[in-house]
């Protein structure tokens, strides 16, 4: 209950101060930009990165890394 009032307390008494333009600084338009960019960078690397293991999976499907090759369930395919 202490922390809710000095909470409270200190919101009314630093609505009087005045602010000063010289300390007062925020992120502003390029730190808004820098983030859009962060998130679009990890949206590519997640899609090279899904791009790149399904590639690997049909790999190992196929038998490239020394498995054997996974069995065909198709029905309808033809056998050899």
């Amino acid at each position: 209950m202490h922390a809710v009032v000095a909470t409270v307390v200190s919101a009314v008494a630093a609505k009087d101060k005045p602010v000063d333009q010289d300390t007062n600084i925020v992120a502003g338009w390029t730190a808004f930009w820098i983030f859009l960019l962060l998130i679009v960078a990890v949206a590519v690397i997640g899609y090279a990165l899904n791009r790149s293991l399904r590639t690997a999976a049909r790999a190992k499907d196929a038998g490239v890394y020394g498995d054997e090759p996974a069995a065909d369930d198709d029905p309808e395919s033809p056998k050899e």
